[in-house]
């Protein structure tokens, strides 16, 4: 997966829906006043980026060299002591996590006081085989009660819970992973309820949890 995440990397970070949105602006909001940061799964390091504007000190976390993060790691295996960072956050990644509960686990480690998390929502397995279909690294989505039991076994009172649409340019959105036509065409069937117009249209789940 390493190899393939660095391949993409330069379209990562050009993404529009990557570079901003609604989603990215209530991460810095809910970030303001805390000092260090871990961006874990940091991609196109649009979250670094913004919470580094903010003035918070940033480290990044990722396994694709790529994706030219501060240390190559996975998520499932943070290399820091415990409660090193004031805020830990990953955005639209744990959806390739291989071990979610591991995960969740090792961030909530490192973090001293904030847990954000951001990821897709789950809504059926029509959707989860369009996801894997047009990227074979998607692991799996979770549902809100899945998301609150992560968080909550790993040691963190929610605080807020958000619903964020995510546009995606289709055509952009199938190339970013190199589709084959064939995948494509069924990718296209199996999210026709969600396309408007030439857009995918998806839900995130922005989670903030507070250590106990």
């Amino acid at each position: 997966m390493t190899d393939v995440w660095s391949e993409r990397a330069e379209a990562y970070r050009n993404a529009p829906e990557q570079r901003e949105g609604e989603d990215l602006d209530r991460i810095v909001e809910w970030a303001r006043g805390l000092r260090t940061a871990l961006d874990v799964a940091t991609g196109g390091g649009h979250v670094a980026r913004r919470l580094r504007e903010a003035g918070l000190e940033v480290v990044t976390a990722d396994p694709a060299p790529g994706m030219r993060p501060d240390v190559i790691c996975p998520a499932e295996h943070l290399p820091f002591a415990d409660s090193s960072f004031d805020l830990v956050v990953t955005r639209i990644a744990p959806h390739h996590f291989s071990d979610i509960a591991l995960a969740v686990g090792e961030m909530g480690r490192v973090a001293r006081e904030l847990l954000i998390v951001e990821d897709t929502l789950y809504v059926g397995e029509r959707i989860e085989e369009a996801e894997r279909l047009r990227d074979p690294t998607h692991v799996c989505s979770y549902s809100e009660h899945e998301w609150r039991s992560f968080l909550e076994a790993a040691g963190f009172e929610i605080e807020a819970v958000e619903i964020h649409e995510k546009r995606h340019p289709l055509e952009q959105w199938l190339a970013r992973t190199d589709t084959g036509e064939e995948d494509a065409i069924r990718v296209r069937a199996l999210l026709a309820d969600q396309i408007e117009g030439d857009e995918y249209v998806d839900r995130k789940i922005l989670l903030r949890g507070r250590k106990r």
